[in-house]
């Protein structure tokens, strides 16, 4: 059964519909991608969420429950806009926002500790905010949003600013609150990490809901049309084919390529033209197109896969 559920919301600012009938559920257990170029109302819908604001028509509720004051402690928001106290110390700070959630003293001294050393800062207690570093910040952030145990975790762009290291261990921690039976909604225009760690996305464009369902579903639909190569060798052969239209290429950089099939062309042919031309093949794949490929084709008005032309 859904913890989250968002039937029909509508959000207007005046003359602008900034959320337009969105409808859409996250369940116990999973990550939610919440997908959309920036102005597409992602953040609007959050902000409904988690009752800094109120939609004009639909219903949001949170376990059954419509949202509102008594909800919002069950929730842990992390915002895209980045706030805390400077002068504070982050271990009086994190103990603070803990107890603003319900929580009694020592049981917030207890998971503010936890944390701490699960981010590998424990040495950081005693420390004021404005010593530490962007990322370090950042990690001190994400504790506070998920310090008291919200049953429901809602990450907008969760990874800016972070090294791939840090970006790595906040992935981990993401995937054990999931494991743990949260629901997590993470909010992003990155299609490259929605791929890595969502199970179920809703992607928006213009306030509506564009594409919706279990990734691994999501992208079935849109058939196994794309190929990867990685290879040593020129590149001309690559540039022949795109330029008869039988291929249009999504990325490539030096010995590395993924291109899209054009008008029924084989995946053999894109592998005999290659073998023909270069030193060696050391990968070749066909696969489903990437999300930032399914984005760009469903954002950019290409929207069913019936129309795309895909099996």
């Amino acid at each position: 059964m859904p913890l989250l559920q968002v039937e029909h919301v509508t959000k207007r600012y005046g003359n602008l519909t900034a959320v337009d009938d969105v409808s859409f559920s996250a369940e116990p257990g999973r990550i939610f991608g919440l997908l959309g170029p920036n102005g597409a109302g992602k953040t609007s819908i959050i902000r409904m969420i988690t009752y800094i604001m109120v939609p004009d028509t639909g219903q949001i509720s949170l376990g059954g429950q419509p949202v509102g004051p008594e909800t919002q402690p069950r929730m842990g928001y992390l915002p895209e806009e980045r706030g805390l106290y400077k002068k504070l110390k982050v271990g009086e700070q994190l103990v603070y926002f803990a107890r603003l959630k319900g929580m009694s003293g020592s049981a917030a001294e207890r998971a503010v500790r936890h944390w701490l050393a699960r981010f590998d800062a424990a040495d950081w207690y005693g420390k004021k905010v404005e010593t530490l570093s962007k990322g370090m910040q950042q990690k001190v952030q994400f504790i506070v949003t998920i310090v008291h145990g919200p049953e429901l975790v809602i990450l907008d762009e969760p990874f800016s600013g972070l090294d791939p290291i840090n970006a790595e261990l906040l992935q981990e921690v993401i995937a054990e609150l999931r494991n743990a039976g949260r629901t997590v909604l993470f909010a992003s225009h990155r299609m490259e990490q929605v791929e890595q760690i969502c199970d179920d996305i809703c992607l928006i464009a213009e306030g509506r809901v564009v594409l919706s369902g279990p990734l691994r579903e999501v992208k079935r639909q849109f058939g196994s049309n794309t190929v990867t190569l990685v290879f040593d060798g020129p590149e001309g052969w690559l540039d022949a084919l795109e330029a008869e239209g039988a291929v249009s290429v999504l990325s490539r950089t030096a010995g590395h390529v993924t291109a899209r099939l054009l008008n029924a062309t084989a995946p053999r042919r894109v592998l005999d033209a290659a073998l023909a031309a270069v030193q060696e093949v050391y990968h070749f794949e066909l696969h489903e197109p990437p999300m930032d490929e399914i984005f760009r084709m469903v954002v950019g008005g290409e929207r069913t896969p019936a129309e795309l032309g895909t099996t």
